[in-house]
């Protein structure tokens, strides 16, 4: 059996699928998670040392009695800083999109403007009046 092209139908519905949020919202909790874990190895590996270096011991890693290097962890901060923020960009531009595809539905139940309004109340009135003449 050959490949199937892809319908309109199909656009559609894949269409409806990635606009539903629960996708992007999977997605950016599996980013901010692995982000988070590699901030937590990190801190977890700077305590480790931390502890090492008032002890005897030296058998965790290349490590320094009375240094301890937190670049690793400090980097790992700003990865995650990195990560957050471009998530967040990515996530505006959904939800600025998703606007647009759903301001066709939001403009037709948009307010009646003022000036319509008082139109309309003169026209209720005039008609008001010509009948009781």
């Amino acid at each position: 059996m050959g490949a199937q092209i892809p319908t309109v139908a199909m656009l559609k519905e894949f269409r409806d699928f990635i606009l539903k949020g629960n996708m992007l919202d999977l997605a950016v909790a599996v980013i901010i998670a692995a982000a988070f874990g590699k901030v937590i190895t990190e801190f977890t590996a700077v305590l480790i040392k931390t502890i090492t270096a008032f002890t005897p011991s030296t058998e965790v890693g290349a490590v320094y009695i009375g240094k301890v290097d937190i670049g690793p962890l400090i980097n790992s901060l700003i990865s995650l800083l990195i990560v957050g923020f471009a998530l967040f960009i990515v996530v505006k531009a959904y939800t600025t999109a998703k606007k647009r595809f759903e301001a066709p539905a939001a403009a037709a139940a948009a307010a009646t403007p003022e000036d319509v309004k008082l139109l309309t109340e003169i026209r209720d009135l005039l008609k008001a009046q010509q009948g009781k003449a």
